[in-house]
């Protein structure tokens, strides 16, 4: 497979769009693994099965994009390997990834589709592990139908995604989901405190002329509050967002640090079987966890690893500072 490279737009001097140049493509090519490269290092020999053995050695694996199909990945993969995984496949709606069109089918043909890789992929999670499965309003009640069959759903969150001006014989989609579950409800790890949102304090009330439940600085009265299952405070990523890239789906880094946050410690293992453009691989480096993704568009699994490098010295991430989360254009960055 080779990338064929995308013309060369024509960008504003403002535009932190992140873009492979051609000269670092060899480079960017030599930390990818392959399904070659799989076959070469992975301890499972002539393994044809998709139930891959446990307790293998996967040191291979830690920290790396994987530029292959998914179901003969999986192959090499053992199982309970991942503390946390992250899913955002493709919705059941016609899409072109780089080239390669995914086409709307009817519900039954997408529930099958489900079926050809989400149980593989939930026997990679760990005992105690938790999953999140990101979709829209077209394909939310597959999605909830497929998982429920593998794993314990505890929750549906719902976030506003503000991109798009909107339609015309319809009501704009500003909403998608993201399902949680688990493994094993009695057993699994929630951080709630990791995740509290700091939001401003409209009208301040106090008592005995202190302030209640909220604390007054410089830049304002806020108040941290523990999120519900409604988020509001996410902006999709943009031309002048550095996390930007040209894929069409890219989950902002901010949504998805509240799910490793929550759900993760760290050292642990984070996987995202529909890598794209590398969000999740990229957020686990930033809050210091291990990652694993696989892309099948080999552009995109790049894009993923030039991100993944300048998470080497870039730690930030838009909306979160200080230990906790901002709500949208709010955040006040400390000099």
């Amino acid at each position: 497979m080779t990338v064929e490279y995308r013309q060369k737009k024509e960008r504003a001097s403002r535009n932190r769009t992140i873009t492979l140049i051609p000269n670092e493509i060899s480079f960017l090519k030599s930390q990818v693994l392959t399904l070659d490269n799989l076959k070469k290092l992975s301890p499972i020999e002539n393994n044809t099965s998709n139930n891959s053995p446990k307790n293998n050695n996967s040191n291979f694996l830690t920290d790396k994009t994987i530029n292959a199909d998914l179901l003969e990945t999986l192959k090499y993969i053992p199982d309970e390997f991942a503390n946390l995984i992250i899913i955002d496949p493709p919705y059941n709606l016609t899409k072109n990834f780089g080239g390669k069109t995914f086409n709307a089918m009817s519900d039954s043909n997408y529930d099958e589709y489900l079926s050809t890789w989400l149980p593989l992929v939930c026997k990679k999670l760990k005992k105690n592990g938790s999953l999140y499965l990101c979709g829209d309003w077209k394909c939310t009640s597959s999605l909830q139908r497929a998982l429920e069959k593998e794993l314990t759903i505890l929750n549906r969150i719902t976030w506003q995604r503000e991109k798009g001006r909107g339609a015309k014989a319809n009501w704009k989609n500003g909403m998608e989901d993201i399902w949680f579950a688990v493994k094993n409800p009695n057993d699994y790890y929630f951080d709630v405190e990791s995740v509290k949102l700091k939001r401003k304090v409209i009208a301040p009330y106090k008592v005995d002329g202190i302030p209640k439940d909220w604390e007054s600085s410089e830049e304002g009265n806020f108040r941290l509050t523990y999120p519900s299952n409604f988020w509001d405070d996410i902006s999709i990523p943009f031309w002048s967002m550095p996390e930007n890239t040209d894929h069409p789906t890219q989950k902002p880094e901010k949504l998805y640090a509240k799910l490793i946050l929550a759900s993760s410690k760290e050292g642990d293992i984070i996987f995202d079987p529909f890598l794209g453009s590398g969000t999740a691989s990229v957020v686990a480096k930033k809050l210091n966890r291990h990652f694993l993704g696989i892309e099948l568009n080999e552009e995109y699994s790049l894009l993923a690893q030039k991100r993944i490098n300048l998470a080497e010295t870039d730690k930030s991430i838009q909306g979160y500072e200080n230990g906790v989360f901002w709500e949208r254009n709010s955040c006040i960055t400390k000099k």
